[in-house]
């Protein structure tokens, strides 16, 4: 009889970010702008690289995947938040669906984490081997480095999420948060957590240092190559083409580094940085690709000019 289902909540409730109800209103309409912005830059930036032949090499395969990742990294979130914001039950949300979010909200942050990894390989190879760079980035080898960010990511998810639900749950069930995050949920757990706290530490902390590591060699190694180049020109160009992928980096890591691997937990300050991180940054993205790459821009004009022809 030990081994009976001790889960009894059924039903979560995130208590969101907390507001005025006059103050709702506009949060709802701002985080709505925010999220069709993102669908909307995303999808273009997958139309545009679809559609141009001239974008149809290794970078833009992975900002493609990159893209695909940051509809849906906002899709497991926001609509459930602009839920909460328009109803007083929005925050509710059953068991199974709470290890559903938490588990994509894990697999989709993981596989971006990787992906960052692939694509910073992916422009070392470029800058410093020049002339092999198409045989050593082939569509095969593209298609393997892609398949492994997504399967690495949903191996990672699967073990925060088994480690976050094996315990039982069976007293409060507010969660602090305005998603399904593994420390807000462990702390209604009606059991021992530490160890649980600890592992899930460990694997994220594992996983991010590991990528921000190989990440940084491979712009040590970028920086080196750039400067043994003879003309500013091909300088100018070189760290351009690098720029826009340490800024989304950034914009990524820090985040996440702030939330998950730091001592103690701040509930407001974690719900705070957690909206930059699944909100602003996917909107970003599309941006900074856009404005500051030149090929893409051009692409898109391109695109322009299609439809107008039509």
């Amino acid at each position: 009889m030990e081994r009976q289902n001790k889960s009894f909540v059924t039903t979560f409730i995130l208590r969101g970010i907390s507001h005025t109800p006059e103050l709702g209103t506009t949060l709802f309409g701002i985080f709505l702008v925010i999220y069709a912005l993102t669908l909307v830059g995303n999808l273009l930036i997958l139309l545009v690289i679809k559609v141009d032949s001239h974008l149809h090499t290794p970078m833009y395969y992975f900002l493609a995947n990159l893209s695909f990742i940051d509809m849906w990294f906002s899709t497991v979130t926001v609509p459930k938040i602009l839920m909460g914001l328009l109803s007083p039950d929005g925050g509710a949300i059953s068991f199974h669906s709470c290890v559903t979010q938490l588990y994509f909200f894990y697999s989709l942050a993981s596989t971006e984490c990787f992906l960052y990894t692939v694509m910073s390989y992916d422009r070392y190879l470029a800058i410093t081997y020049p002339l092999r760079y198409t045989i050593m980035m082939n569509d095969k080898t593209c298609a393997l480095l892609a398949g492994g960010t997504w399967l690495s990511g949903a191996i990672q998810s699967a073990s925060q999420t088994a480690l976050t639900f094996i315990l039982p749950y069976c007293g409060p069930n507010q969660i602090e948060h305005y998603l399904c995050d593994a420390p807000p949920i462990l702390k209604l757990a009606c059991a021992d957590t530490s160890l649980n706290e600890m592992l899930i530490f460990v694997n994220i902390g594992v996983v991010a240092s590991g990528c921000g590591f190989l990440i940084f060699l491979s712009y040590v190694s970028i920086v080196h190559a750039i400067l043994k180049i003879h003309t500013s020109e091909g300088r100018h160009k070189a760290f351009q083409t690098c720029a826009s992928h340490c800024i989304v980096v950034l914009c990524f890591f820090v985040p996440a580094l702030i939330i998950y691997l730091r001592p103690g937990s701040k509930h407001v300050m974690d719900r705070i940085v957690a909206i930059f991180q699944t909100m602003i940054t996917p909107m970003l993205n599309p941006l900074v690709y856009s404005l500051r790459n030149k090929e893409v821009k051009m692409g898109l004009l391109r695109l322009r000019d299609q439809r107008n022809f039509v």
